[in-house]
């Protein structure tokens, strides 16, 4: 696989602008995984404190320059909100495969906005990447991130029962793939 480009992989698309994260986004981005609803399904913390976010975004901005993973801030094209966030979490050159997750306002759901930035996010896996492999999981009962993955051209590929543990109990996960040949 080669290594990612120097400069960051900046994303456009009919709606959305994903972009590189930076300290300016922690007061917005803090605010967004403090909702209840935006967190649910995930192994977010339940209202994460502000050295935590400043934490998170250390990490995502230091992964891209590692090769290691790329975390984008999503945001609207035309008015600049922040609206979201969606990242390979890890990105193994060897094997050529990657890990999306991703999260989104809830004044942004229900318009596929998250499907159109997973969309891109996994063209520029395939095409900057060149990764072979991109895999996220859900959790039982997130039919609405289940939909944005098959949008995206992911396929379910089964279930890991308790493969994680977090928010004091453990969590099946609802495995699914994206390959590059599947486009």
């Amino acid at each position: 696989m080669a290594p990612p480009r120097h400069k960051f992989p900046a994303l456009l698309t009919d709606r959305l602008r994903l972009r590189e994260a930076s300290m300016d986004d922690c007061d917005a981005f803090q605010a967004l995984i403090s909702i209840p609803d935006v967190t649910r399904f995930t192994n977010w913390p339940d209202a994460p404190k502000k050295t935590q976010m400043q934490r998170y975004l250390k990490w995502m901005d230091k992964i891209f320059s590692k090769g290691t993973g790329c975390a984008w801030i999503i945001e609207d094209r035309v008015s600049g909100q922040l609206l979201g966030g969606i990242r390979f979490n890890w990105i193994d050159r060897r094997a050529r495969c990657a890990e999306v997750g991703y999260e989104l306002h809830p004044s942004a759901w229900g318009k596929g906005l998250m499907s159109e930035a997973a969309r891109a996010v996994v063209q520029c896996g395939f095409e900057e990447f060149s990764l072979n492999r991109i895999e996220a999981w859900t959790l039982p009962g997130n039919t609405a991130s289940d939909r944005v993955l098959e949008k995206a051209g992911f396929r379910y590929e089964g279930t890991l029962r308790q493969k994680a543990r977090f928010k004091e109990a453990f969590h099946d996960f609802r495995m699914f793939g994206c390959l590059a040949d599947d486009r």
